[in-house]
C-alpha cells in the first residue's frame, strides 16, 4: 500500500512539471494555407502563405506560381512575428509606429506590417498563425489569411 501511495505522489510531482499544448497538424496548416492562397487567387491576387505553430516554426509556406520572389520569406515573418507577439501584425503595424512598442520593428525577424494573423482553436487557446504576403495591401493580406483559418474553423472550435 505504501509503494501505491509514493508512486502516486510520483506521479503526482511529474505531472506538474510538464505543461502541455496544443498546434495544428501539418495537414491542417496546408489546408489553411490553400484556402488563404486560394481566396487571393479569387480577388486576383498572386500570393505566397505561410503557417507556423504556435512559437513560429514554419509548417507550411505555398507561393503561387507569379508572386514575387520576396513573398515566400515576407509571409514566414508575418506569420513569425504574429505568433512571438500573439498579436495580428496589423495591429502591430499601429502600435509599433510610435511610443513603447516602436522597439519591436528592431527584433531580428519582425514584419509589424498586415497580413499576420493568430490562428485560435474554439476555446481561444493560440494553435498557430498565418501570414500572406504579396495582395496590394496589407489589410487585403489580411483578408487572404483570415479566410484560411474560417476554412478550418469548424474543424478547431473545440
Amino acid at each position: 500500500m505504501l509503494i501505491g501511495a509514493v508512486l502516486s505522489a510520483s506521479a503526482i510531482a511529474q505531472e506538474s512539471n510538464f505543461t502541455t499544448f496544443r498546434v495544428l497538424k501539418p495537414e491542417l496548416s496546408m489546408e489553411a494555407a490553400q484556402a488563404a492562397l486560394n481566396d487571393c487567387r479569387t480577388r486576383g491576387y498572386q500570393i505566397a502563405v505561410s503557417v507556423t505553430d504556435r512559437f513560429g516554426v514554419l509548417q507550411v509556406t505555398i507561393r503561387d506560381q507569379l508572386a514575387g520572389a520576396h513573398t515566400p520569406n515576407t509571409s514566414f515573418k508575418k506569420a513569425w512575428t504574429a505568433a512571438s507577439f500573439r498579436t495580428a501584425t496589423s495591429e502591430l503595424s499601429s502600435l509599433t509606429e510610435t511610443g513603447e512598442a516602436w522597439a519591436i520593428r528592431n527584433v531580428e525577424g519582425a514584419l509589424p506590417l498586415g497580413g499576420g494573423e493568430i490562428i485560435r482553436a474554439g476555446d481561444g487557446d493560440m494553435v498557430g498563425a498565418i501570414g500572406v504576403s504579396g495582395a496590394p495591401s496589407g489589410s487585403e493580406d489580411s483578408a487572404c489569411a483570415k479566410a484560411g483559418i474560417e476554412a478550418i474553423e469548424e474543424r478547431i472550435a473545440f
